[in-house]
């Protein structure tokens, strides 16, 4: 196996991260030099519906690890959308509700658990137990507020971007930028991309561009992943986005918001797949003067909150406070476990207190 700390000791590119601040604390980078060196199986798990990010991240660092020579696999909770299932590393993936006993000794017997854009424990649903038994030295890296005390090492700083910008850092902070190929720069780039829509928030940060231009370099096509990710739907998928915008989107010109709503049986009168509504929350905010939107979404024991706000509008703030949810200013998420009746309600008199009007 390659040894870390003596690769690339010398690596030319130490002149281009001079462009990067050195966010991620030199004794943390020091310890995941440790812990990659001496093991020799490694588990990625990432949180309950994975979504770009917790995909590109999972699998760039997958593919960082496979090319040190080391035994890895990747697991997350549920399945995920049929559009991010080109991503190279994809197949790899090991689906834990449909293999527990399987992943959970995976994971039992790793001898380091990364831990990737999630901060407590219970997102990753019902692989929390097994999780939190592994005896294998944990690392988490997130973006979150908040973290939870449950890894050896906490790699987390809300400012960035995406955990997959974090990825892209960690691993230039070892030294080892070479290793990154353009698999893995084409997952960093979709975990980047997709948890900035696009680059329309949380992506202020000149930085994230220098990023960008080096995973360019490596030979990825961004405006091919994007179509990918963002122009191939299924018919289902865009029947359903049609009955949304005429029948389901609701706007409240007074608060400058919207809301959507979907109910169990209105997603399976259009065939809904894992996926399917992803992006809808912003629909809304094409329309001009709405700041802030609310998507409910009705599962099969609660309602799935997604909200999206612009400008100064704290997002976060509502789901917290709302929907025991959180995440960025600007695009956060949350649940709510009731009808679908009553998570509307809250939102609306949410909408009294926190008027985002008051955040112009």
């Amino acid at each position: 196996m390659i040894n870390a700390l003596q690769v690339y000791k010398n690596y030319t590119f130490a002149k281009k991260t001079d462009m990067i601040t050195k966010i991620i604390h030199e004794e943390k980078i020091q310890k995941v030099q440790r812990y990659i060196d001496k093991g020799n199986s490694f588990v990625i798990v990432s949180h309950v519906s994975p979504d770009g990010d917790s995909l590109g991240s999972s699998l760039g660092l997958y593919h960082f690890l496979v090319a040190l020579g080391n035994n890895v696999s990747v697991i997350v909770p549920n399945d995920f959308p049929t559009f991010y299932k080109w991503m190279p590393g994809a197949k790899e993936i090991i689906i834990y509700e449909k293999y527990p006993e399987f992943t959970a000794k995976l994971i039992r017997e790793a001898d380091v658990v990364f831990c990737l854009d999630f901060n407590e424990p219970k997102r990753v649903g019902d692989m929390e137990q097994a999780l939190l038994a592994a005896e294998g030295r944990k690392v988490m890296i997130d973006h979150h507020l908040n973290p939870a005390d449950f890894c050896r090492v906490v790699i987390s700083y809300p400012e960035m971007s995406s955990t997959s910008e974090m990825i892209f850092r960690l691993i230039c902070r070892m030294g080892l930028f070479d290793m990154i190929d353009k698999e893995t720069a084409e997952c960093i780039y979709t975990g980047m991309m997709t948890d900035t829509g696009a680059f329309t928030y949380n992506s202020s940060s000149p930085e994230v561009y220098v990023i960008v231009s080096e995973l360019i370099k490596k030979g990825i096509d961004k405006d091919d992943i994007y179509r990918k990710i963002n122009h191939v739907y299924t018919e289902s998928r865009l029947r359903l986005m049609g009955y949304v915008l005429c029948e389901k989107m609701k706007i409240y010109p007074e608060y400058s918001s919207a809301l959507i709503t979907l109910t169990k049986s209105e997603l399976e009168r259009f065939n809904y797949e894992v996926g399917d509504t992803e992006g809808f929350v912003n629909l809304p905010l094409q329309i001009d003067d709405v700041s802030f939107v609310v998507f409910l979404r009705e599962d099969e024991d609660y309602v799935k909150v997604s909200l999206r706000s612009v400008g100064d509008f704290p997002s976060n703030q509502f789901a917290a406070e709302n929907y025991n949810g959180g995440g960025h200013k600007n695009a956060s998420g949350g649940e709510f476990y009731g009808s679908m009746e009553d998570a509307i309600r809250i939102f609306e008199e949410g909408l009294t207190s926190f008027n985002p009007n008051k955040w112009k």
